[in-house]
């Protein structure tokens, strides 16, 4: 039982982290690598937002490693949370609001418009300063009655 509450509890957890380094670091002294992705109609098929895939992953990686040395301890559980936060991250971000992959491009359901809605808010800034909506599961309840 405890597993799985590190699990779910991380999982939480992440989306407090997701808003922190997206206000903090993606649209602060890391910007470099965060703008591109702010450009309407980028050409490429990567963007160099994309290492924050790798930088993001490795911390998981290394819990594994440690959780899984260690019995399956409680490092695994903590790893667990991060990755399919990572899982939720790019099935929502890259492929349901960006459409890199075209999967879900008609869906109905009001929390999804809701969750595209706020995103698209957040987008109409085109340089690091005066965003909004930096989280990515849990967004202002006003953009699911827009």
């Amino acid at each position: 039982m405890i597993s799985f509450l590190i699990f779910i509890g991380v999982f939480l957890f992440m989306e407090c982290i997701t808003w922190l380094t997206h206000k903090y670091v993606m649209h602060g002294f890391m910007w470099y690598f965060h703008e591109d992705h702010h450009q309407p109609k980028y050409e490429h098929t990567f963007e160099r937002n994309d290492i924050f895939f790798v930088i993001f992953a490795t911390p998981s990686i290394i819990l594994f490693y440690f959780g899984v040395q260690g019995g399956f301890n409680y490092l695994f559980f903590v790893a667990c949370g991060i990755t399919l936060y990572g899982v939720c991250y790019f099935l929502i971000h890259d492929v349901l609001i960006h459409q890199r992959f075209k999967w879900f491009k008609n869906t109905k359901n009001k929390y999804l418009i809701g969750l595209r809605k706020a995103h698209k808010i957040h987008h109409k800034h085109l340089n690091k300063e005066k965003g909004e909506c930096f989280g990515m599961l849990f967004v202002p309840f006003k953009y699911y009655k827009m």
